[in-house]
């Protein structure tokens, strides 16, 4: 599928700018609405996304009578065994909504601007223990080049940062293609637009050993009165458009939440759920409802689990099967199509693997005309499934080009796993 041209008719019509390392499929990469990711353990359910069905199914006795999940146990390093995890505590999940809630903190840039941001992963184990974060090891490489800005603690415990603004006034605007190849979209422009500065990878400098924070802006120059969306019904024009609920409460840090929608996806066949808030590519940025931040594609990629790499790769595939009601359904065709999320696949996550990062290098494969003539073509939930695929040709990129990363950037900070 060769639409390369029609990138360029659409930054003709207005889009950003993006780099060009960044081709127009391989733009396309990430969720459209959180409604239709199916959570089997198996590819084999087309419902709506729910955590995976309970043990009691096809059983004659109530799920009353089954014992907690290992993971709910008392064995040492319980968290690695079977599921459901809440990986991201410093927040509320709501399972059936699709959503999480997280504290809201208040931070100033040196122009005296509010910055109203959310934690989600740092480099400090022991600060990510005690604040319910994610660690990431990783995420300390991403601190050469302009990917991570800096920011000072101030004596009330906030942050100063030193640069990075975002403008969320825009209006997110995404036109699908003609079905039934609704993807590429035909125009697509994302909802909120980080300046060259700007970047979610924040380094404390003045902390001890200077680590590094995800701290994505969910609004920026507004004062609380302006925010007050406790009960919903919130202007995108002033915050992110994930946000569902934001609520400051207060004037000092934490006492606020935002509600976010969130993300699932599978990590080596485990039902999963992330947050996806920024992507170095607008199209990216407008497909997942995120912020376009051109500074995160700064981060080097391609280079997955090898030393000082700072990523983990994220798998997409192009041109899964579709149908709204295919338990077989993958895919961004199928993704824009209205059908559901595309299900794509992620690398390692907490308690899963050690290699975990919120920065994922975008890998997109297409399914070959071979491999969907002889009925090869199926959902895929697990790394080294797409991987195999890949080796045996079944799988490539672009125009049968040699499957790789994109050289897009998205921060998907890690929420729970349900297995």
């Amino acid at each position: 599928m060769r639409v390369h041209h029609r990138f360029t008719a659409l930054a003709a019509a207005g889009a950003p700018a993006q780099r060009a390392r960044a081709g127009w499929v391989t733009a396309a990469l990430l969720s459209i609405p959180v409604s239709a990711l199916a959570l089997g353990a198996v590819p084999s359910q087309a419902d709506d996304p729910v955590p995976p069905e309970p043990p009691s199914t096809g059983t004659d006795i109530p799920g009353t009578y089954f014992g907690p999940p290992a993971s709910k146990s008392f064995s040492e390093n319980n968290e690695s065994l079977v599921g459901p995890v809440k990986l991201l505590k410093a927040g509320t999940i709501d399972r059936s909504a699709g959503t999480t809630t997280l504290p809201l903190y208040l931070g100033h840039d040196k122009n005296g601007k509010n910055v109203w941001f959310i934690l989600t992963d740092t480099t400090d184990q022991d600060n990510a223990d005690a604040l319910g974060l994610n660690f990431s090891a990783k995420l300390a490489f991403a601190g050469v080049g302009d990917a991570v800005r800096d920011a000072w603690l101030q004596k009330d415990a906030s942050l100063l940062f030193e640069t990075g603004a975002v403008d969320f006034s825009p209006k997110r605007k995404l036109v699908p293609g003609a079905a039934p190849n609704a993807f590429p979209p035909q125009v697509a422009r994302p909802g909120s637009v980080g300046d060259a500065n700007y970047t979610p990878y924040v380094r404390v400098v003045d902390a001890p050993g200077s680590p590094i924070y995800n701290a994505p802006v969910v609004a920026y120059d507004v004062t609380a009165k302006e925010l007050d969306f406790c009960t919903g019904e919130v202007d995108h024009s002033l915050v992110h458009d994930r946000v569902v609920e934001i609520c400051p409460k207060a004037p000092s840090n934490g006492q606020g939440t935002v509600t976010l929608d969130t993300t699932q996806i599978f990590s080596f066949a485990k039902p999963a759920t992330y947050i996806s808030t920024e992507a170095s590519d607008p199209l990216v940025a407008t497909l997942d409802s995120g912020t376009f931040a051109p500074a995160i594609g700064d981060l080097p990629v391609g280079r997955d689990d090898s030393a000082f790499s700072p990523i983990e790769r994220l798998f997409v595939t192009a041109n899964g099967p579709t149908g709204v009601d295919n338990p077989q359904r993958q895919g961004l065709n199928s993704a824009v199509l209205g059908e559901g999320d595309p299900l794509q696949v992620i690398g390692g996550i907490p308690t899963v693997s050690n290699d975990y990062s919120p920065a994922w290098d975008l890998n997109l494969g297409f399914w070959t005309d071979e491999a969907i003539r002889k009925g090869y073509r199926a959902r895929i939930i697990d790394e080294f499934q797409y991987l195999d695929l890949v080796a045996g040709g079944y799988i490539t990129g672009e125009d049968g080009a040699a499957f790789g990363s994109t050289g897009i950037v998205v921060n998907c900070p890690i929420v729970a796993r349900f297995l």
